[in-house]
């Protein structure tokens, strides 16, 4: 589990439903499950944190000082904000009703479709070059478009880097806004998910979560480091078919009896 976090948390495929069909297919899917599933996005995170640490240290250490950093700080703290709001009001009820390896395919295709057609679109001239360039109203935009993730199978990563391209954003942009965007968000959701959830977990689940942390965090490094390459000269068309299939495929499955998803 911890290896296809750390896979599919920053491509845009959606690692949360690779997580709930994986763990509907290990019988591993109840609801300490959910809190592992979300917990382990903090190694994933650890991985952009070292593969952007110069960047984050000297926005760090810049902060008190430079407007251009002070900016930055600002545009991921709005980007932020949306998701937090209505995570707090809807994310128990999406838990309950959409986390199901059905919703999770019928997602996949339908953000696949997207893909294509964001990348096969006539779109204006790219504002944005850069994420130092970013105004806070763009860091909204991508912000409110990061809560379509809140949808199983949507893809967080898909979600902010394809709008963020929609919007005007650069592709390198929105890839490195994307990546940072997910610090906050990923780690917020995994500490709010233990508290909340802390009287299911005991000792005896440390070594379980240890391992999902740390292989996560040694496939998110490996994944990340591709995927910054892969972008300087490749579209994301692949990753559309890819959805597109496997959507498919879980589907088909799952309507045949072949494979037994869960409910």
């Amino acid at each position: 589990m911890g290896v296809v976090e750390g896979l599919t948390e920053f491509l845009p495929i959606s690692s949360t439903g690779h997580l709930i069909l994986a763990g509907a297919l290990l019988g591993f899917d109840d609801a300490k499950a959910q809190v592992f599933d979300i917990a382990i996005q903090t190694g994933a995170i650890f991985a952009v944190v070292l593969v952007y640490w110069q960047k984050i240290r000297s926005t760090l250490v810049a902060l008190p000082t430079e407007r251009q950093a002070q900016r930055f700080a600002l545009n991921v703290a709005i980007a932020f904000i949306p998701a937090v709001l209505l995570g707090l009001l809807f994310g128990k009820a999406i838990k309950s009703h959409l986390f199901t390896p059905v919703v999770v395919a019928t997602t996949f295709i339908v953000g696949g479709v997207v893909i294509l057609w964001a990348e096969r679109r006539s779109t204006a001239a790219v504002r944005v070059q850069a994420v130092d360039d970013m105004s806070p109203w763009d860091a909204a935009k991508v912000g409110l478009v990061q809560c379509l993730a809140m949808v199983p199978g949507t893809s967080r990563s898909g979600a902010t880097i394809i709008g963020g391209m929609l919007l005007g954003l650069s592709r390198q942009a929105a890839t490195d806004f994307s990546f940072f965007l997910a610090i906050p968000t990923l780690i917020g959701a995994g500490a709010y998910s233990l508290y909340k959830e802390r009287a299911l977990l005991t000792l005896a689940d440390l070594p379980m979560f240890s391992v999902g942390l740390v292989f996560s965090f040694l496939s998110a490094w490996l994944c990340v480091r591709w995927l910054l390459r892969y972008i300087s000269s490749h579209s994301f068309v692949p990753f559309a078919w890819y959805r597109i299939g496997f959507g498919v495929v879980v589907l088909v499955t799952a309507h045949t009896g072949l494979v037994t998803w869960g409910h």
